[in-house]
């Protein structure tokens, strides 16, 4: 049981490049105690028009922002709490500002090899495993000894999601205009909707009927394998 345990605790792993792939294994943090939950936030940027006295608003898609997962728990030296473990195995025994100083070291302070701080994955059993890098974190002490020293901090901590250039790269050279894809009809489908989604424009309807050598615009087959070739291929200006 302590075994299984130990493997649900929530692990900060640092490393000291964005492809995650050097790892500091000294430097990871073990949150002696697991939060109660977790937050995931996604939001979608977009702008809004309106035209001069009209009721009605434009919302035109900008991007999707990075997701933001934000995390509350627990760093305690009263030695009361039940199951209360970390990196050491004996945090219930470790001073709070040792704790606190652990936790930092891993996500807060900067790498003098790297000139910033380490990048991070969070893990938590089997439904959290994410890339990150720390960007606010709340730290609200909240219980002290008669000499004022800290015997309770509540951290709140906010982790971006982190993609390294040549992912973001690779994804955006994957869905570019600019490279030729390929879809296969299925019911319904028009041509106007399959080049709006390739091109953000409906309007190449004449240029992929003579790409693709079809004798009509307006009827699909089902299971017809369409080409969608670069843009500057097959704009008219191109």
């Amino acid at each position: 049981m302590a075994d299984r345990q130990k493997l649900e605790k929530v692990i900060i792993r640092c490393f000291t490049d964005r492809q995650f792939q050097n790892e500091l294994p000294d430097l990871k943090f073990i949150a002696p105690i697991n939060p109660e939950a977790f937050t995931k936030n996604i939001k979608i940027s977009v702008d809004k028009q309106q035209g001069h006295g009209n009721e009605g608003t434009e919302v035109r898609y900008r991007g999707t922002a990075p997701e933001e997962l934000r995390l509350e728990f627990i760093l305690d030296g009263t030695g009361t709490m039940e199951g209360y473990s970390g990196k050491s195995g004996n945090y219930a025994t470790t001073p709070v500002k040792t704790q606190l100083q652990d936790f930092l070291d891993c996500a807060y302070f900067m790498d003098g090899n790297i000139h910033r701080p380490n990048f991070l994955i969070v893990m938590w059993g089997k439904e959290v495993n994410f890339r990150c890098v720390l960007t606010n974190c709340d730290i609200n002490y909240t219980l002290f000894k008669p000499d004022g020293s800290p015997l309770r901090v509540k951290i709140n901590a906010t982790f971006l999601h982190h993609k390294s250039r040549e992912e973001i790269l690779a994804e955006a050279k994957k869905s570019s205009p600019d490279l030729t894809h390929y879809r296969k009809v299925t019911q319904g489908d028009r041509l106007d909707n399959l080049s709006f989604k390739i091109y953000n424009d409906p309007g190449f309807l004449t240029e992929l009927g003579n790409a693709n050598g079809l004798t009509t615009i307006r009827l699909l087959k089902p299971g017809a394998q369409l080409s969608f070739p670069p843009l500057l291929k097959i704009s008219p200006n191109g």
